[in-house]
């Protein structure tokens, strides 16, 4: 990582699960980021952990969290298949 001030920015709120999918893929493309999961009393209201990215990277974050998000043998041209 280089030594520049990194700003992030909010990516999104995920279950856990996605999160931690999520996180491991922008570690593994080099993105800067951190997670905010809910406290004990905030739990009841707040559910899912909130992502945040470097924002000088945050669309490609985006895709990297689409992708995860995205149903099982969707193809690469569109949310039908089509191109």
């Amino acid at each position: 990582m280089s030594s520049r001030d990194v700003r992030t920015v909010y990516l999104g709120q995920y279950t856990h699960e996605h999160a931690e999918t999520i996180a491991g893929e922008l570690e593994r493309a080099g993105i800067v980021w951190w997670y905010k999961a809910p406290g004990y009393l905030s739990q009841i209201w707040e559910h899912g952990v909130r992502l945040f990215v470097d924002r000088e990277r945050l669309q490609e974050a985006k895709v990297i969290a689409e992708a995860v998000l995205a149903p099982p043998g969707r193809s690469e041209e569109g949310p039908e298949g089509l191109a």
